[in-house]
Formats: C-alpha cells, structure tokens, sequence
C-alpha cells in the first residue's frame, strides 16, 4: 500500500481517535460524534481506542476525559475537531506535539465567512508536521464496516408527540462511496440511500477542503475493495490538471457519477457563500467529465438513479437497447427517453422477430402481442410471457441492453416475474433496468424486490432510459479505453461474490 493511500485510510480506520469538543450535553455536536463511536464500540464494530477531550469534564459516556491531546499517554492516530474556529490551531499544535497522523476538523468559521487567515494557520501547522486534514467546515467521514462515524447529526430526533423517529438513518454496508462538498447534501443523500435500502461503503465530505481535495480521495477509492462505485458532489474542482490525471485513471476501474453545481452565476454565488468555492465555468466542466470518463448528471435523482444502475449491472458494449412491456404508453415513454439520450431502439433482426412469432403459434404469447421493438405483451401477460420474451431479447446479439417495464396492474401478472427474469438475467453480461410506475404497496414491493435480486429499477419509464443510458456511455468509455472486459470480468467476480455472502 503506497504511504499516501495508508495515512488517508487512517480517516476510515485509525487505531485511535481523540474527539477534542467531546461532550456530556446531548444538543452538543461533539456529543453526537463522541456517541457515534462510543455506542459503534459497545456494538463490536468500532475496534479502535477512544479519547474524549474536553477541559470542564471528567467522565464522558463512561470514558476518562483529558484536557488536551497532549495529556493523552498512548497514541493518537485520528484527532476530531468540533469546537470554536479561534481555538483550532492550538489544538493542531498539540496534535503535532503529539504526532497525530490525521485531522477532521468539523467546525466551521473558516475561508467560507472570509476567515482566510485563520484557517492558513492551520494548513501551516499541518504541513510542518505532516499531518493531512479533512475540512473545516465539513461532517467528516461514515464507514459503514469500521464504525468510524464524524455525522454530528443524531440517527432518531423525538417529535412533540413523544414518538421517536429515524431522522439521519446510517446506510447499512454497500458499494457505493459518497464524495461529496456539502455536508448538508451528503446526510441527504445518507438519508435517500438508506430509504431505499441500498449500501454505502465510505461517506466522506470535504466542507472547505483546505488541505485534502476530491482529487486525492478519489484515488484512494480506487484502492478500496469495498468500493464499486462513486458518487461525487462538487461546487468546485480547484486543480483541473490533477483532477484530470487521477479521475482518467479510477474511471477505467470505477464508475463517477457527478453532480456538480453553481451551474448558473447565482449557483456560483451561493456556492462561493457556502464552501468558499470559485465554481468555474460550466462547459469546461462538461468537457473535463466527458474527457476522463466521469458520467455528469444533471439533478439529484439522477445522481441515485444512475448510481444504483452503474452499483447492480454492468455496463453495455453497445447504445442498441430493447424495450419490453405490458403497457403501450409507458413503452413508448422509454422509447422516447432513449432516443433522446442518444440509444438506439432498432426493429430486431429476422431471427428475433421469428422466435416471437413461433410464440404465438405456440400460444405463449398473445397472437396480437407487438414484437418489432418495443415488445408489448399487452394486458393479457404472465410471469411466463415475460421470461420467454426476455430470454429472446438477450440471446439476440444485435441488442446490447434491456428495458423491462412490469405494469404490476394487470390481473394475469403475478410477482414471480421478477424471480424469472432476475435469474435469467445471471446468465448474461447484458445490463437490464427495471420500472414499475406507481406508488402503492404492489408498486413499491416489485421496485424493492427487483432491487434487491441485483436489477436496478425505477417509478417512471424515462428514469429507467437515463439509467440506461449511464451504462452504455460507460461503456462506451471503457472500449474506448481498451478496458470493457476487464472492467466487465472484475465486476461480475466482485457480483457473485456479494451474492455469496448475501445468501
């Protein structure tokens, strides 16, 4: 493990933490992140030593307090920082008195209100020492395996009616990795991923960045074996040139999807306001992504969306992608939407459009059922009709990825046919994306059970069709590069192997 990739895993996984703030007041920030760790440690999954700092107290949550870092006998690899701005660069003092490795300082009052100098103190001190800094003005890091948990937001807030309910929920362990510049953005983002149950490896946020950048996590998540895939919220990017290097290098192992804001002079405005950051324009952006193979999104719910494509399938060797449906409208929507994404819904070949017809002289499918591309197998489909139409469209060579839009209304359709063409799917490298339009209990038990066998799926047919799209620009990057089957081989071996475990 090269030396820099070792001190930044320090952030995710240190031996020993000192939380200076630490505190008994349970409104406290540094309360919050203290408990965080505490109550991870008391549940087995935090292995490190815990140290509370704080100079009015004696005990915190069971654990002896010290008045500095300095007065801390044993070894500090980790140090967090929560308490007023104008006291930080003493405390970065002590802890490179003490030899403190790693620093996430959370509180704010830095570059980001015009305080430049005084968080130019702080990187002075740092840099003297050696120590890499996360921050300030940032929530610092969630690992979902080693307990490390920086969030000073509580997990459950009571409501005035005395019930208590999940307000920052955890994601439970996954393969998706959050980067992000805002805090706020990220527990939201923390908040959506575990609403629909999809895992996170590391969480990490960066708030005014004065020392470690987007750039240098970026490659050390290319060494994290928990990690498939990475999503990366951006205000700014400061060095382009070394962005460019290190993000041409993960996207060949890694998918990037980013959001990156301050698109208009106002975003930039407010972004310049919140972080500190010069956004930069727009279209230099657009063509930084596209050249080093990051996937842009243009909102919030497609940053998830193509998230979770690019997490549960691999990417497609070809823009030509087949719809299959039960419902006319919703397949012309996905058409639609594929198109104008740049995919290509072609008439299938002969060959194809014959094995349909020898299922309607079989009478398993409907004689009237459509088969030239989208395939509609209209009110009358089953379980069966989905699985015999879907196995045709995967063995047809000339389509590179699939559309399956179960409208769970129809009365003959019954949930097993997420089952059928879940495991069908296994036998194929094709990626397939799912829909079901609704928001009842049937709809919302076909999108979670479609999820959860691997096949990403969606409320809308034009969600699925940008998810889509995700995986063929993807791979069309990675062919481009010479690395689709590399990239495709490495993500079934790492699939069957979750898989494995899973069951």
């Amino acid at each position: 493990m090269e030396p820099i990739i070792r001190q930044m895993n320090l952030f995710f996984d240190p031996k020993s933490v000192a939380v200076v703030g630490a505190s008994r007041k349970i409104m406290k920030a540094g309360h919050v992140i203290f408990k965080n760790f505490v109550d991870n440690k008391r549940r087995g999954l935090f292995q490190g030593e815990l140290y509370p700092v704080n100079l009015h107290e004696e005990i915190i949550l069971g654990f002896k307090c010290h008045s500095s870092i300095a007065e801390i006998k044993e070894e500090v690899e980790l140090v967090v920082i929560v308490i007023p701005a104008k006291e930080v660069p003493k405390v970065m003092e002590e802890a490179a008195f003490k030899g403190v490795k790693v620093a996430v300082i959370i509180s704010g009052g830095f570059s980001e209100v015009g305080n430049q100098k005084l968080e130019e103190k702080v990187i002075s001190v740092a840099k003297k020492a050696g120590i890499r800094i996360l921050g300030p003005n940032c929530l610092g890091v969630y690992d979902s395996q080693t307990g490390v948990d920086m969030l000073f937001l509580p997990e459950t807030k009571v409501l005035s009616t005395g019930d208590e309910v999940v307000a920052t929920p955890r994601p439970m362990t996954g393969p998706i990795a959050v980067v992000t510049q805002s805090g706020a953005f990220g527990v939201s983002a923390l908040d959506y991923l575990a609403g629909k149950q999809l895992g996170v490896s590391k969480f990490v946020s960066f708030g005014n960045k004065c020392d470690v950048d987007e750039s240098e996590m970026l490659h050390y998540l290319l060494y994290d074996d928990q990690t498939r895939v990475i999503l990366l919220y951006a205000e700014s990017i400061e060095n382009g040139r070394k962005f460019m290097k290190v993000a041409r290098e993960v996207t060949k192992k890694k998918p990037i999807a980013a959001l990156k804001t301050g698109k208009t002079k106002a975003g930039a405005r407010a972004a310049m306001s919140h972080t500190g950051a010069i956004a930069g324009s727009d279209e230099i952006y657009d063509s930084v992504f596209k050249q080093v193979g990051v996937i842009r999104v243009k909102d919030m719910e497609e940053f998830f969306d193509v998230g979770k494509a690019l997490a549960f399938q691999p990417p497609a060797e070809g823009k030509n992608v087949a719809v299959i449906t039960d419902a006319g409208g919703p397949g012309v929507m996905a058409v639609d939407e594929s198109e104008s994404k740049g995919l290509t819904v072609k008439s299938f070949s002969d060959e194809t459009v014959q094995k349909f017809e020898e299922l309607k002289k079989e009478r398993k499918i409907p004689s009237f059922a459509t088969n030239l591309n989208p395939v509609d197998l209209t009110g009358s489909v089953t379980s069966e009709m989905f699985e015999l139409s879907t196995k045709i469209v995967f063995d047809d060579p000339e389509i590179h990825g699939i559309l399956l839009l179960g409208m769970h209304h129809t009365p003959s359709l019954q949930e097993d046919f997420i089952d059928r063409v879940a495991n069908l799917s296994k036998n194929y490298t094709k990626p397939i994306a799912a829909c079901a339009i609704g928001e009842t209990e049937m709809a919302l038990y076909i999108r979670s059970r479609f999820d959860k066998l691997g096949i990403p799926s969606y409320s809308s047919p034009e969600d699925a069709a940008r998810a889509m799209a995700a995986l063929v620009k993807y791979g069309q990057y990675l062919k481009k590069n010479n690395c689709f089957e590399e990239y495709v081989n490495a993500f079934l071996f790492t699939r069957d192997i979750h898989t494995i475990v899973s069951r």
